[in-house]
């Protein structure tokens, strides 16, 4: 009998290139794709429908289709979803750390090179 894990789940359901980041861009309004794509440009088409349907299937997000036409289609979060809010902060701010920290020390090094 294999035991659930809770942090295994969570890697597996935001495991996906783009997922964090499509979560960080749905955090404070509904976008469409284009608007999403444009945000994410180095994510195909594709993959970004794909990871779309992942996170649609985990409930994180939900599609909303208009009944236009063209059609307009917009992606929000869902309640789970929201609740990953103060997560993805507390992720941005550590990436900031990080790069503070890691651009400190490089140009430490770097300064230091020659002498």
């Amino acid at each position: 009998m294999m035991s659930f894990c809770p942090l295994n789940k969570t890697v597996e359901i935001i495991d996906g290139k783009w997922t964090v980041l499509i979560l960080w861009h749905l955090r404070d309004r509904p976008l469409r794709f284009s608007q999403l794509h444009k945000k994410i440009p180095d994510a195909t088409q594709k993959m970004l429908t794909q990871q779309l349907r992942h996170l649609e299937r985990h409930h994180l997000i939900q599609r909303k289709v208009y009944p236009e036409v063209p059609p307009k289609v917009e992606y929000s979060l869902t309640e789970y979803g929201e609740s990953l809010k103060p997560i993805l902060l507390s992720l941005n701010e550590w990436g900031w750390s990080y790069y503070k920290s890691i651009s400190s020390s490089s140009e430490k090094l770097n300064g230091n090179k020659g002498e």
